[in-house]
């Protein structure tokens, strides 16, 4: 298994709000762990939503003795989600803090996700899927057919979530399970990414590389030649699963 993960600050932020980590290796019951997140509230409040999220999810995964991994994405998104609940309401400064959480394992060659808000997990094979659903605004507007998929890539509404981690009291994350192909890579992402290269973009990039570690720099990179509006996240991982 190959993986390479950057997150970078853009063009226009000061700070960058984004928070990612990977391990290869088991960590509690699970094989591996990869985790990006987005954090939203003010400078501070988003970049310690998305940093706290990250690595008190993993810490999670860590000391949970359950078997099923389903069970245990679960109860590490309903668990961390009432944590950066009670650190918003402790310090006034962090008031309203949020974030975004794409959480992912590979398991005898099966993708298992776990999904709050708009980031996104991709895979790529022999063509480009995503395997997320975007909580936003404008997806369900997409979803009820009142705009389509390049009317929501810039539509004024595209920021508005309609779940995140720390939120409310009750998060319900979506799960996915893919059996992955040979040859296919799995990218995770936040929006500042997707909002600055599209999905045929992002699709010839990952395949043009065969370089884990350079075709994860050429997707940050074209962010930031697009604009780099937003912080950019991206995670490249490939299994290397044989045919």
């Amino acid at each position: 298994m190959k993986v390479q993960a950057i997150t970078d600050p853009g063009l226009v932020r000061s700070s960058n709000q984004d928070y990612c980590y990977f391990t290869k290796d088991p960590i509690g019951a699970l094989p591996n762990l990869f985790i990006v997140a987005d954090g939203m509230g003010g400078h501070n409040a988003g970049d310690y939503a998305s940093r706290f999220t990250v690595e008190t999810f993993a810490q999670l995964v860590k000391s949970y003795d359950y078997v099923d991994t389903v069970t245990i994405l679960m109860e590490a998104v309903t668990e961390v989600n009432r944590l950066l609940l009670e650190k918003s309401s402790q310090l006034p400064e962090l008031e309203g803090m949020g974030t975004t959480l794409v959480a992912a394992t590979v398991e005898d060659n099966i993708l298992k996700v776990a999904n709050v808000g708009d980031s996104r997990l991709y895979l790529i094979g022999d063509d480009i899927c995503q395997i997320t659903r975007d909580h936003s605004l404008v997806e369900e507007m997409v979803l009820r057919g009142q705009l389509d998929k390049d009317e929501a890539r810039t539509h004024v509404n595209k920021n508005i979530i309609t779940r995140a981690i720390g939120a409310g009291s009750e998060v319900v994350p979506e799960i996915f399970s893919v059996d992955l192909d040979p040859g296919a890579r799995i990218l995770i992402c936040t929006d500042g990414l997707t909002n600055m290269l599209d999905d045929v973009r992002i699709e010839h990039i990952v395949k043009s590389e065969k370089d884990v570690d350079k075709a994860t720099m050429r997707l940050v990179n074209e962010a930031n030649e697009a604009g780099g509006k937003d912080n950019i996240t991206a995670m490249l991982i490939d299994p290397e699963i044989e045919r």
